[in-house]
């Protein structure tokens, strides 16, 4: 083969190598539990689709909550814990109005946290199935997929899943408020 040609080729092996490199290395981990949650890589490209919810983005977010009965809005970006409280390693904002139930859209949770996911839901829609809740994270998150899943899951019918979350709320120059994670048992 021409010099010329054998260099030109190098790159591409090498980065075919790379690749497969890094492939194996995540061929070991599974995405998703046998229940269907998202277990790792949580920030990476989303679906377009949820079954059991509604995707909205901004506009359609911003008609939503001119609605009566007004949505609740559920923030799930996660908050590092330890020794029984929440860190606050750097600050949060969220949607005006949010509840944060922080580190609820993780793919599998101990009966603590399913228990403070379901007993937040039933407190903020006052046990009303049919209460429209609007789950969201970050844009290229599956923490808030998990959520609306699992909510799902619990008996919650009228849900939304705003896919692009915060990010797409602040690039649409849209107010933010400092947040405080909802308290943990």
């Amino acid at each position: 083969m021409p010099r010329a040609r054998r260099h030109l080729l190098r790159p591409t092996l090498a980065a075919l190598s790379l690749s497969l490199w890094l492939g194996g290395a995540h061929a070991q981990t599974p995405l998703f539990s046998d229940d269907g949650y998202r277990i790792d890589l949580y920030r990476s490209p989303t679906p377009t689709q949820l079954q059991g919810a509604t995707i909205v983005d901004t506009p359609a977010l911003q008609t939503l909550l001119g609605r009566n009965p007004r949505p609740v809005l559920i923030d799930v970006y996660r908050r590092q814990w330890l020794q029984g409280r929440f860190i606050e390693d750097q600050p949060h904002e969220n949607l005006p109005g949010s509840h944060w139930l922080a580190n609820t859209g993780d793919g599998e949770l101990t009966p603590p946290w399913q228990d403070y996911f379901a007993g937040n839901l039933k407190k903020l829609t006052s046990g009303d199935p049919t209460q429209p809740l609007v789950f969201y994270c970050r844009s290229d998150c599956w923490l808030s997929w998990n959520a609306v899943k699992r909510a799902a899951s619990l008996g919650y019918k009228t849900l939304y899943w705003y896919r692009d979350g915060l990010d797409a709320w602040q690039a649409a120059r849209l107010p933010v408020t400092p947040a405080l994670p909802e308290p943990f048992p």
